[in-house]
């Protein structure tokens, strides 16, 4: 690795913050509160892998949030090619939330 190129773990806590900014429209709460982001990968190229999936089964904000993970990530300083890959397994259920979604939902 280049070292002016910014370290995998810098570029992936960078994501985390971007993954906070990008919202499940129907519920109004952040992608990576929600639970929904299982997997983030960077490689030594600063390429990221994103592995997400829905609150359920046929939800059509797929595409919506593959395109906002996209948009709100370019800005991020040594970055390179982003992926997401929807996934549905294993299911997502409200236990994957973080405390702060939950006292968002109501959810105990």
């Amino acid at each position: 690795m280049l070292d002016d190129m910014p370290d995998t773990k810098v570029i992936e806590e960078k994501m985390v913050e971007v993954l906070q900014t990008v919202d499940d429209p129907e519920l109004g709460i952040d992608i990576w509160n929600l639970g929904l982001v299982y997997k983030i990968d960077v490689n030594e190229d600063g390429d990221v892998h994103i592995e997400f999936t829905l609150t359920t089964m046929g939800c059509p904000i797929a595409p919506m949030i593959d395109e906002q993970i996209r948009a709100a990530s370019q800005y991020i300083e040594g970055i390179g090619e982003v992926t997401t890959e929807l996934v549905m397994y294993p299911p997502w259920s409200p236990e994957k939330m973080s405390p702060l979604a939950r006292s968002a939902l109501g959810v105990i």
